[in-house]
């Protein structure tokens, strides 16, 4: 193709590079009189025409609305051309090297280098994905560190352009093993966020000289999906990991990280609003019911479970307590209708409705104005509830126990049972208490009439954390009443457990 001419305006040199989304040429713009890079987009093998032209004006109209992007840390993209049958993007041509050459010929890059690239590309990002934009390849290949010192992402939306919907069919995933967002690898179309933490992963790469996962692509993938962020040294290290959270959710918004990487470009102490600790656990309730009114942590999304899933058990012979809970099962089931019946005051129980968060598969009962709940908990090092061992659960119990003690001020909602914009409520001492689990706390929640209308009761058993809560708007139960309906709900759902193992 050496030789070729697009648009009778761009002669093509030689190739600058490949890879499985296409090759890039130098080119000469013999209207302007200057050199361009020339991306040749490859289609996937196999398509009908139909869907050939389909792809092709897909790619034109998205790479024009990238065209409009002006942004210093972004490609610009010059021009688009259709032949041969295929988009060709004409580009600025960029003299220097990648962030992934970079680190290849000198090793891991000082910190306060590493974090200025982050927190321009962050920026970068954040632009375009306030035009609707996303990336979808962010990786050390695509950071370019040009001879004047200028910092660009490039093949912007370039993976995006080249037909999602075609290739999400033919079932391949578009990005790099290791620098894929798990959200995106579990099959998800992902956001703003997933680029997020595919600039957590570069940088990881960049700090310490090798990728944050390693292995063959299937290797790399597995340990996205289940194994925890191996911690980098130094300043970087909280915002690598905060920006990796493994639930989007948790990942912090781009104004804050690119603050907190510019304050460790010039050599000061990074602050987040939320320390981002990999064992604390998430406000996040079913449907945002305890809603994300401090910034989130890390968070670990349930991998292959099913959102009615939890755990029974091995016994131990001695005590007659569970030892280990391991087998799956319906989180529904631990509280049987008639309880509900009781519990709600109501002769027709309402059908369980199961779900699952980043904090543990769920089950809730709701009729108007009063509903019960019960969530198996887990931490962000664990897949899921029935892998955590009495160890990690005690963990979890303890920061659950801080985190609940030092949060006064919350924003509910609760739409199953009515409650459909966030209320500011209070929460009541947390407090321990026995006759439930191995350990146990309980809270209220009061309303700005100062009446209590939710208990919310934690307990252990073994290696499960738990958590019920209880609510009811009516006027006639008093608060104590309500108490007693949390702490009752909370030990059907122990005894439930015990008899299942």
């Amino acid at each position: 193709m050496s030789g070729g001419r697009l648009a009778g305006r761009y002669s093509l040199l030689r190739p600058l590079g490949s890879g499985g989304m296409g090759r890039v040429w130098l080119a000469r713009d013999e209207m302007l009189d200057r050199e361009v890079a020339v991306k040749e987009l490859t289609l996937p093998e196999g398509l009908s025409p139909k869907e050939r032209e389909e792809l092709v004006t897909r790619a034109v109209r998205e790479a024009q609305a990238m065209a409009q992007m002006r942004h210093p840390g972004i490609v610009a993209l010059h021009d688009v051309v259709v032949e041969y049958e295929r988009p060709w993007l004409v580009m600025e041509l960029l003299r220097g090297s990648t962030l992934g050459e970079a680190v290849q010929a000198h090793g891991p890059m000082p910190t306060e280098y590493a974090a200025r690239i982050g927190a321009e590309m962050l920026d970068a990002l954040s632009a375009a994905h306030g035009r609707g934009l996303q990336h979808r390849d962010v990786k050390p290949g695509n950071v370019f560190l040009t001879e004047s010192g200028r910092v660009v992402l490039t093949d912007f939306g370039i993976a995006r352009q080249e037909g999602q919907a075609t290739l999400t069919e033919q079932g391949l995933m578009i990005g790099s093993p290791g620098f894929i967002a798990p959200e995106r690898l579990e099959g998800e179309a992902g956001g703003p966020a997933s680029d997020v933490w595919s600039l957590g992963a570069t940088l990881y790469l960049a700090a310490t000289g090798r990728p944050a996962y390693g292995g063959t692509a299937a290797e790399r993938i597995r340990a996205t999906l289940t194994q925890p962020l191996p911690a980098a040294p130094g300043p970087l290290g909280p915002l690598l990991t905060a920006m990796m959270a493994r639930h989007p959710g948790a990942r912090p918004a781009a104004p804050v990280m690119i603050q907190a990487l510019r304050q460790v470009a010039a050599g000061e102490p990074a602050v987040l609003p939320v320390h981002h600790e990999v064992t604390a656990p998430g406000p996040v309730k079913r449907r945002g019911r305890l809603l994300p009114w401090i910034a989130g942590v890390v968070a670990v999304a349930v991998v292959a479970a099913a959102a009615t899933a939890v755990v029974l058990i091995l016994k131990n012979q001695d005590k007659g307590l569970p030892a280990a809970f391991t087998v799956p099962m319906d989180v529904c089931s631990l509280l049987p209708p008639e309880e509900v019946g009781l519990l709600l005051r109501t002769q027709q129980p309402p059908k369980a409705k199961s779900s699952a968060d980043e904090d543990g598969p769920q089950c809730g009962w709701t009729i108007q104005s009063t509903g019960v709940e019960v969530q198996i908990q887990k931490d962000s090092d664990t897949r899921d509830p029935w892998a955590m061992t009495p160890e990690t659960a005690r963990t979890l119990f303890a920061n659950q126990h801080r985190f609940w003690a030092k949060h006064e001020k919350i924003d509910w909602v609760w739409p199953e049972i009515g409650v459909k914009n966030a209320q500011s409520v209070t929460r009541t001492p947390v407090r321990a208490i026995g006759g439930v689990g191995e350990e146990a706390f309980t809270f209220e929640l009061k309303g700005s009439t100062g009446r209590i209308h939710s208990a919310v009761v934690f307990y252990r058993l073994a290696n499960l954390v738990v958590s019920v809560e209880y609510t009811t708007l009516a006027n006639r139960p008093r608060d104590e009443d309500i108490k007693q309906a949390g702490l009752k709900a909370a030990q059907a759902s122990e005894q439930a457990l015990r008899r299942a193992g």
